[in-house]
């Protein structure tokens, strides 16, 4: 009788939690490192027929990738004609639209060839779904609840670049009951956390007015929590609770677009431009530069795996170094261009071009082992979000028309 009510309770707080393991809640997934949950059983090989669970269609254009979150997908997304910026919800299961929830009208920026207007990937608590746009000058945050109803809306602060118009692209983060927000931009640059139920703000902390494009990421890491973002040439470390500047390493370059990842007590970076530079920071608040090397993966987050990096550059070299010493493993020609950050499931990784293949091959440090190559609709630049045994994955195909699949076995 005792086993049978532990076992209700525990099944009650499971099924009754807002987020669980199942989830793929926020950009780089359940720990902010774009490694997929232990256990995950999907498919190496694809096509547009062999090994679709479903498709469907997806309005606009968007370089987001989709959050998972209890019944649904979500994808934000952008119609250029007539620059409307809106979330969308899908069924997990069967994949049909649930809801459409329009945020904005007009005030579209200029942009990079590359960019769009829905670059940023939403992330959910559970209970609602929060979401970052560019317009009329400004970013805005938004939460939605899981109906597609708008609960709050907030002007986090403006954007306006000068030297460099090519658009926004960070994503926002949570931490406890707080989702935090950058805007790197030459004519004024801040991190900013506001409050998940009001939207009011929590804290605010400059940064250099420098053009940059990286998402800030929460992790413990030397033993303390610390909120990390890189570019305008530094490493920052923040404290996540307060936005106080905990320390900074001098180095990469202006401009960013990876997040960050770390082991143990280190944190590593990529990026960018001006300049080429992957970095390994301590991030015991010393900032000592451990090694750096120019290989320049500007768009890309990188993996870390066992004690090694992997990496793939804006031409589709793909790397493995030695996480403690920079050492290069191997390197393997891919191919190129390259703007989606590759997705660890086990030991194996999945890895898409801008062309629509995605290229799968084993997270090995003794050598490169290729498994397959698949193609699948004609753009990809969305990294896949890989979770429940399936592959979520956006692409574009003729006419641009966006379309998201579930591939599973």
């Amino acid at each position: 009788m005792l086993t049978r009510l532990a076992l209700t309770i525990f099944t009650l707080l499971l099924f009754n939690s807002p987020t669980f393991a199942a989830d793929w809640a926020q950009w780089r997934g359940p720990n902010s490192n774009n490694v997929a949950a232990p256990g995950q059983n999907v498919p190496t090989t694809w096509t547009e027929t062999k090994n679709v669970i479903w498709k469907v269609d997806v309005p606009g254009r968007g370089h987001s990738s989709p959050t998972v979150i209890g019944d649904l997908i979500v994808l934000t997304s952008a119609d250029e004609q007539s620059e409307r910026q809106a979330v969308f919800g899908f069924d997990r299961k069967s994949g049909k639209q649930q809801w459409a929830t329009i945020i904005s009208q007009g005030g579209f920026p200029k942009l990079h060839a590359k960019n769009t207007h829905a670059s940023s990937t939403a992330c959910s608590d559970g209970t609602r779904i929060y979401a970052t746009f560019c317009h009329h000058n400004k970013i805005e945050a938004v939460a939605i609840n899981m109906q597609g109803e708008i609960v709050w809306r907030q002007d986090v602060g403006a954007f306006l670049p000068r030297q460099y118009e090519y658009g926004y692209a960070a994503s926002p983060t949570l931490y406890n009951n707080t989702l935090i927000v950058s805007g790197d931009c030459d004519t004024g640059a801040w991190l900013k956390a506001l409050d998940t139920t009001s939207g009011n703000f929590v804290w605010q902390q400059q940064r250099p007015a420098k053009l940059n494009w990286s998402s800030p990421i929460v992790a413990t890491v030397a033993g303390k929590e610390q909120l990390f973002l890189s570019g305008s040439e530094m490493l920052a470390s923040y404290a996540p609770g307060s936005g106080q500047p905990l320390w900074s390493a001098k180095c990469l370059t202006m401009a960013t677009c990876g997040t960050v990842v770390w082991d143990e007590d280190t944190v590593y970076a990529s990026g960018g431009y001006p300049k080429k530079e992957t970095v390994a920071v301590k991030a015991d608040g010393s900032g000592t530069i451990l090694w750096s090397n120019q290989v320049k993966c500007y768009e890309q987050s990188m993996l870390i795996h066992n004690g090694y990096l992997y990496a793939i550059d804006d031409n589709g070299l793909a790397y493995c170094w030695e996480a403690k010493t920079g050492k290069e493993q191997w390197k393997e020609r891919l191919q190129g261009p390259v703007s989606a950050s590759p997705v660890l499931v086990g030991d194996t990784i999945f890895a898409s071009n801008e062309r629509g293949v995605t290229f799968v091959f084993k997270a090995d440090p003794q050598r490169f082992q290729a498994i397959a190559r698949n193609q699948l609709g004609t753009e990809s630049f969305a990294t896949p979000t890989i979770v429940d045994n399936r592959i979520y994955i956006r692409v574009a195909g003729r006419a641009r028309q966006e379309t998201l699949y579930a591939i599973g076995n």
